[in-house]
């Protein structure tokens, strides 16, 4: 599985590496990730490319662009936790419009 995730970020996204911060996201999704090998030990370099590509949000693109067939558990956990997401939004979104009112009328 892993060989099948480096392969397609080595297809999708390969030029060179910016360093990881918060300031350049979006451009380090377009520009890759590159990890190195030390004392020979493959599985902690694979193991800290992982950590990267969930911190800067790759993982997420190539699940999103996945043409196999999705299992139905798959999809009703996806569904709640965006269901779960937007209500923590909305939720937020009032609680901030409660907010605003009561210091526009000055309570």
């Amino acid at each position: 599985m892993i060989s099948s995730v480096i392969k397609q970020v080595s297809t999708i996204f390969n030029r060179p590496n910016v360093a990881l911060n918060p300031l350049n996201w979006e451009l380090q999704q377009w520009r890759g990730i590159r990890v190195k090998v030390r004392n020979n030990n493959l599985d902690q370099a694979l193991f800290l490319m992982q950590k990267k590509m969930q911190s800067s949000g790759i993982e997420r693109l190539i699940k999103r662009e996945q043409l196999h067939h999705i299992k139905n558990s798959e999809k009703r956990v996806l569904a709640r936790k965006i269901l779960e997401r937007k209500i923590r939004s909305q939720e937020l979104a009032r609680k901030l419009k409660s907010i605003l009112i009561k210091k526009v009328r000055g309570l």
